[in-house]
């Protein structure tokens, strides 16, 4: 990705309430890509080291003309870097970032077909690499909310409560059922437990989990996450604010439930990798609570720059509104969970 460096004004303060679009006019505007294979490997170049964060890896693409819609700039781009032609896309998520030196817009896209064979065309050094390997790869740290979107699927299971321990054998099958079918995102949400049954099921969750190659995250302390080795911690909003720095490395995966967008900010600033934003739709489990709307989620998506999941009164026909509107998919109880009877 090149381009020339804008004149940077200073950054204004986002509102409580997003009840407008933010500019973003003097941002350079980039249209990326997560190029998929038919093996599911995602293909990466490296940046020349005399660019701006050079050296390091990025998803290909580049500067969005003046007047140019982003698709065209994308299969511009892409041919030009690549050799290759776009012949199926549709928009990921979009990342505000300021460098202290430049303002950047990434503007993804997912690529999931293509004539020709992908090359550095321009002398570059591309590879495919396994999804599950993005993590290990250095990037700019604009494009690290491109690494959780590329990986995480669209929808996020969050599990109803498991019950007593009787129970658990039903739950459990249920739930191993549900990753058989695909789900590769688990909330493992057990409020009523105490600490030694939390962590027994816990782990088997987490056992399951690997297993079926499902990400398991676990909504409890940071130190119980920590202790069970969980792939990573879904924090409540309560508990979120209650940080004011990330709780746990890189390594594992960091998420949080946000009702607002000084929530959803104050989640960006300790280093969510992803966040849930509810209720968008009236649901029957918070009959009280005020529905946000798909408008002001789609506000919120673009004052964001981390993937969000679109959760209250989601069913599956709503994944598609919620990537159309920039988010990455859904977060549901019981529509995911009676996807298998």
């Amino acid at each position: 990705m090149s381009g020339s460096t804008p004149s940077i004004a200073p950054e204004p303060a986002l509102p409580a309430v997003p009840d407008a679009m933010p500019d973003y006019s003097g941002y350079l505007h980039v249209a990326a890509a997560v190029i998929e294979d038919g093996a599911g490997r995602i293909l990466l170049a490296r940046r020349p080291t005399h660019l701006h964060q050079g050296g390091l890896w990025e998803f290909p693409g580049g500067k969005v003309e003046a007047g140019e819609a982003v698709s065209d700039a994308l299969v511009r781009e892409l041919q030009e870097e690549l050799g290759i032609c776009v012949t199926r896309a549709a928009p990921l998520i979009r990342i505000p970032y300021a460098y202290p030196d430049r303002r950047v817009l990434l503007d993804v896209w997912q690529v999931s077909a293509f004539e020709n064979r992908a090359h550095g065309a321009e002398g570059q050094v591309v590879k495919w690499v396994e999804r599950k390997t993005l993590r290990d790869y250095a990037f700019p740290a604009a494009n690290r909310p491109i690494v959780a979107a590329a990986m995480l699927p669209e929808r996020y299971l969050i599990t109803p409560d498991p019950g007593t321990a009787d129970a658990w054998p039903g739950f459990l099958a249920h739930l191993q059922a549900l990753m058989e079918q695909g789900i590769r995102l688990v909330q493992l949400r057990a409020k009523h437990l105490n600490g030694a049954e939390y962590g027994e099921l816990a782990r088997r969750v987490i056992a399951l989990g690997r297993e079926h190659g499902t990400t398991v995250m676990l909504n409890t302390s940071p130190a119980i996450a920590r202790e069970l080795d969980a792939d990573g911690l879904h924090l409540s909003s309560r508990s979120l604010r209650t940080l004011q720095e990330r709780p746990l490395g890189a390594e594992s995966w960091l998420a949080a439930s946000c009702h607002s967008l000084t929530e959803l900010r104050h989640a960006m600033a300790i280093g969510v990798d992803f966040a849930v934003l509810s209720p968008v739709k009236p649901t029957t489990s918070h009959p009280g609570a005020r529905a946000l709307g798909w408008d002001t989620f789609h506000r919120m998506t673009e004052h964001s720059g981390i993937p969000l999941y679109a959760l209250g009164g989601m069913e599956e026909a709503d994944i598609d509104t919620a990537r159309v509107l920039g988010g990455q998919g859904i977060a549901a109880i019981s529509s995911l969970w009676g996807r298998c009877g």
